[in-house]
């Protein structure tokens, strides 16, 4: 596998890198997620996609304040929002505007179909749903749109070559992923604010699980990567935490923050997602099955073991309302509805929330350290600039938004609620960015080179790691931290 690193460009203007564009777009959508706090709804036309039987109803502005709107309509306004932001970027990042309009148009509208089709009732409807839908049955999958955006791409990619190079200029998948990991810092504030009202020793716990977690997955599948498959460092570290922290977005993160080659984030980002959709089918099922007498370590597993938010919070309502249901009918105990939901999603933001702080490590330890033409690390002279310059800016912006948020909810609790709305309605624009980015990843995925690289490779030790001991090691520590910590019982 090619070893070699992209060469840096020195001394960029923070007006020509798209990694310092991901910081000022994520931040501008930040502060106009502010507005609910000063009583200004500035984000509440974007649109929200929504599980439907009917399609008329698939879409709508997020905000009540904007029901006025029609659901194209939001999905209009969403569409020039970000095509104005992000083509301000490429014009000032001297690229041929006309050219990225014209490819981000037939992206975007190709990624919003497929969130659409895949908030299909009989896709997305979670248990609880399928009663107020009248559905009989359905996949319960979880942020479904990153899934087939994918896929879609990859068939381009795969099929359509010449459709694939008409878009590529179009197709940022580091870009897009910086810019959602910048807002995704407010999202992941709020939560963890909101956290602190839940029971201590939940939130506690689950600080402690997801620390521990990490620091044990990270060397184990660094160690095989390298020992057994025989990866160089520059695809061993993001694919080691791909396994261990936030899935494929952590992947592409680290990729792009120790320089990779653009080929290692496309592939690990594209078997993460896949195995990310046989996990949903598999893990919410075995928790339901045999753990349904402790919720709060099924939760905490399914937000350990699943590598998206959307994955975690579709897997843990199913789990929750397999557990419930089991546990009624074997142990005739009425769980209380939503602990192992929320341990899933409380487990998943303190993951999320480290993904500054193991980016910036590894694009620290790069910094010093060089490949030789064996693949080996060797340590090399760094000067201070070009630490400064290879640092992923992104996670300046992260940090920036995650703690505002944190310094709002405790300074202020009364602001909370209004943060939160602000905050889900940058969510939903968080969400567009990843799914355009899992999309442009698909787009760049020719499978017949990317064998030839070592997909193959990719696929043997991400299996082989997460059902080989992952998941198992993840079952143990949550029932270490876990383990006796029950739900309220439901007293009839």
């Amino acid at each position: 596998m090619p070893g070699d690193n992209p060469p840096l460009q020195s001394g960029q203007s923070i007006l020509k890198s798209d990694d310092w564009w991901a910081v000022w777009i994520g931040l501008f959508v930040f502060v106009l997620a502010l507005g609910p706090i000063f009583e200004k709804d500035l984000l509440g036309w974007t649109v929200q996609h929504r599980v439907w039987t009917d399609i008329g109803q698939s879409v709508r502005p997020i905000s009540d304040g904007y029901q006025h709107l029609s659901g194209i309509m939001s999905a209009v306004l969403t569409y020039l929002f970000i095509l104005g932001l992000t083509g301000l970027a490429m014009a000032a990042m001297g690229k041929n505007l006309l050219r990225y309009a014209v490819g981000f148009t037939i992206i975007f509208w190709v990624v919003f179909g497929c969130m659409v089709a895949c908030n299909y009732a009989y896709i997305a409807a979670t248990p609880e749903m399928r009663i107020a839908l009248d559905i009989p049955w359905s996949l319960s999958l979880g942020e479904k749109g990153f899934i087939v955006a994918i896929i879609i791409g990859l068939i381009i990619g795969n099929f359509f070559p010449s459709g694939a190079e008409f878009l590529k200029d179009a197709a940022k998948p580091e870009w897009f992923i910086r810019t959602g990991i910048v807002v995704l810092g407010a999202v992941i504030g709020i939560k963890a604010v909101g956290a602190f009202g839940l029971a201590g020793a939940v939130i506690f716990r689950g600080l402690c699980l997801a620390i521990v977690a990490q620091l044990i997955y990270w060397p184990i599948v660094y160690f095989v990567s390298r020992r057994f498959f025989h990866f160089t460092p520059e695809w061993a570290v993001p694919l080691a935490f791909g396994c261990s922290t936030s899935g494929a977005s952590a992947a592409i993160a680290t990729a792009g923050a120790i320089r990779a080659h653009p080929q290692v984030a496309t592939i690990l980002s594209t078997v993460i997602i896949v195995f990310t959709l046989v996990e949903l089918q598999i893990l919410p099922r075995i928790a339901g099955a045999f753990l349904y007498g402790e919720p709060v370590v099924a939760g905490a597993w399914i937000g350990l073991a699943i590598k998206t938010d959307g994955g975690v919070i579709g897997g843990g309502a199913v789990a929750d309302a397999l557990i419930r249901a089991n546990a009624l009918t074997n142990l005739g105990i009425r769980w209380q509805e939503g602990w192992a939901l929320m341990t899933a999603t409380t487990t998943r933001v303190f993951i999320d929330a480290f993904i500054g702080v193991w980016t910036f490590l590894a694009a620290l330890i790069w910094s010093a350290y060089r490949l030789n033409e064996e693949g080996r690390l060797h340590r090399s002279k760094v000067s201070p600039r070009e630490i400064w310059e290879r640092f992923p800016k992104f996670i300046i912006g992260f940090s920036l938004t995650f703690l505002t948020i944190v310094a709002i909810g405790l300074a202020n609790p009364q602001m909370i609620k209004a943060a939160e709305t602000g905050s889900s309605h940058a969510n939903a624009l968080r969400i567009i960015f990843f799914s355009l980015c899992f999309f442009s990843v698909g787009l760049a995925a020719n499978f017949r080179k990317l064998w030839v690289v070592g997909i193959g490779r990719v696929i043997a030790v991400y299996g082989l790691c997460v059902f080989g001991f992952i998941l198992w090691i993840g079952l143990l520590i949550c029932w270490v931290f876990y383990h006796g910590v029950m739900p309220p019982e439901i007293v009839q």
